[in-house]
């Protein structure tokens, strides 16, 4: 059985294949996010394009160094608006991205491509819709002063398996996307190459 490797440093994912029972090693490789997104939206890529952008090259990255395994790299991207969102940097940024999200819907796009023998061999974007509820000043401090340090890690400043589901008021879509792994697609592919059993 080839060797897995999540090339990914989120804590969710890869709390989202040990509890599916997936056997999986972590190498966590860095990637200039923001240059790549910057670079394809100023030639005019779109949102979905650049999820699996990002998800591809942190796969390969980590393929080159074991090409003999397989390697899945995973990102996500949110947009609202024709906005793509980034995750805040600060409590002011958290706060603004918030706000603007208030009251209206965002689609969060997860990415993820395998790659085995150095090349990418599978790909797929999960999505999911959410429409954030139009929630009161009061409780966007007391949610911001609650969350503190988790507003930073992940793309919406919210988790949805924790307080964030407070902010919504619908969810359509693949629930194991909007945490950020397409995990119902990923396990059948794992199926076909013998990591999960048939």
């Amino acid at each position: 059985m080839k060797q897995l490797i999540l090339a990914s440093g989120s804590g969710i994912r890869a709390e989202m294949l040990r509890s599916a029972g997936v056997p999986f090693d972590t190498v966590v490789v860095r990637v200039d996010e923001e240059t790549i997104k910057a670079t394809m939206l100023a030639e005019g890529a779109k949102p979905r394009g650049v999820a699996d952008m990002l998800a591809e090259m942190k796969a390969r990255r980590v393929a080159q160094k074991y090409p003999e395994a397989l390697v899945l790299g995973a990102d996500q991207v949110l947009v609202s608006g024709g906005v793509l969102f980034d995750k805040p940097t600060s409590i002011a940024k958290a706060r603004e991205q918030l706000i603007a999200l208030r009251g209206n819907t965002h689609e969060l796009l997860s990415a993820a491509v395998i790659y085995e023998d150095g090349t990418p061999v599978w790909r797929h974007i999960g999505r999911a819709q959410l429409m954030m509820r139009p929630f009161s000043d009061v409780f966007l401090e007391n949610y911001i002063k609650s969350q503190s340090e988790e507003l930073f890690t992940t793309v919406g400043g919210y988790k949805l398996e924790k307080e964030g589901s407070q902010l919504f008021t619908r969810v359509q879509g693949d629930y194991f996307s909007v945490l950020g792994l397409p995990l119902l697609e990923i396990l059948g592919f794992l199926r076909t190459r013998g990591i999960c059993q048939e």
